[in-house]
């Protein structure tokens, strides 16, 4: 395969990009335009690797990505790239829908023309066998779930925050080409992600940071938000999953089974650092804020063999080791824009 991964400077992006090559032996060119959370040093250790290829750009720029389906031969898509903070979107909506609805069309656009979809004849259905888009979403596009239930692949979308919608606008453009076109997609909806190298305006890296720094833990409201937990390499596994046993045109949800209350999370988490509940500031909740989310990931578990393998307990510990043992990266990605972001979002509450 010769895959083209967008956004993999990012820190789902960046976790499958080295996970894939650990497994795989294919080529990988991966295309960020290494915006505030895209960081270049989350890839330093596969730099050498003769079957990777950094380019820096905008999945918006139609003619690079015209280049390098053309330069690298590109059958495959894997499309992380994503403006993907919550609070950001309601500040600027625009930029949300120009990366998530507008890239993610030219990222089809481009896929169609070099894969010949517009011939039907012998030569295009054999291209069709050969050739995949996976987009890879979320599972916001669904909206809020009540105190019951759980999100299927055949819940009605319904986005309530500009991030959402422009993830729902993407989502919507894949179904429409295959449907349209016959371009082999697939679409993923992952429930929250935490992990290595994940930006510190999440919850469980800003948190683990604060704490550690003696700073207040700024929670939204009264903290009983409810999200479903997916360790970032577990992500990554079902992701490979579906790009070598999914059905073209199929819809697959990606979660951990481990739903838990934010409030409840930074607990954890105060306790492992051995750290006061007193740092807990209790702040003015965000415009629509989702009270549940949950995934019901029957369907990759039965269909093609995937379940998740940490519990939300191992992952968390993996998880605050990593940031204890990696200073330096967290000093280096909350400098400069970061400060002045984190002083607009919380110093008013």
């Amino acid at each position: 395969m010769n895959i083209l991964i967008t956004g993999g400077a990012g820190f789902i992006g960046a976790n499958f990009v080295k996970y894939m090559l650990k497994q795989h032996d294919y080529k990988i060119v991966n295309l960020d335009a290494l915006t505030y959370a895209g960081n270049i040093n989350n890839l330093t250790e596969i730099e050498e690797y003769e079957n990777y290829h950094f380019v820096k750009g905008d999945i918006c720029d139609r003619d690079l990505v015209d280049n390098l389906f053309t330069d690298y031969s590109i059958d495959t898509v894997i499309n992380f790239a994503a403006e993907s903070h919550v609070d950001r979107s309601i500040e600027e909506p625009e930029i949300f829908l120009k990366s998530n609805a507008f890239g993610t069309q030219v990222l089809l656009d481009i896929a169609k023309k070099h894969w010949k979809l517009d011939q039907d004849d012998k030569y295009s259905q054999a291209f069709k066998d050969n050739v995949k888009f996976i987009q890879v979403s979320t599972d916001e596009v669904y909206g809020e779930l009540g105190a019951e239930g759980l999100f299927t692949e055949t819940t009605p979308l319904a986005p309530n925050s500009p991030y959402s919608a422009s993830k729902t606008s993407g989502d919507l453009l894949v179904r429409a080409y295959n449907e349209t076109y016959g371009l082999p997609i697939n679409i993923t909806r992952c429930s929250n992600n935490y992990g290595p190298y994940q930006f510190p305006e999440k919850l469980i890296p800003l948190m683990i940071n604060n704490a550690l720094s003696e700073k207040s833990l700024p929670i939204y409201g009264d903290g009983k938000q409810v999200r479903d937990w997916l360790h970032v390499e577990d992500h990554c596994i079902a992701i490979d999953t579906v790009l070598h046993k999914g059905q073209s045109g199929e819809v697959y949800n990606i979660g951990g089974n481990n739903e838990k209350e934010n409030i409840e999370i930074v607990k954890l988490i105060l306790e492992r650092l051995n750290k006061d509940k007193s740092l807990i500031e209790y702040v003015t909740d965000r415009l629509g804020h989702d009270r549940r989310y949950a995934i019901d990931n029957t369907k990759i578990t039965t269909e093609l063999g995937w379940s998740p393998k940490y519990t939300f307990e191992q992952g968390l510990e993996m998880t605050i080791n990593w940031y204890l043992e990696n200073q330096d990266w967290i000093k280096d990605v909350i400098s400069g824009e970061y400060a002045k972001y984190y002083d607009e979002m919380y110093s008013q509450r």
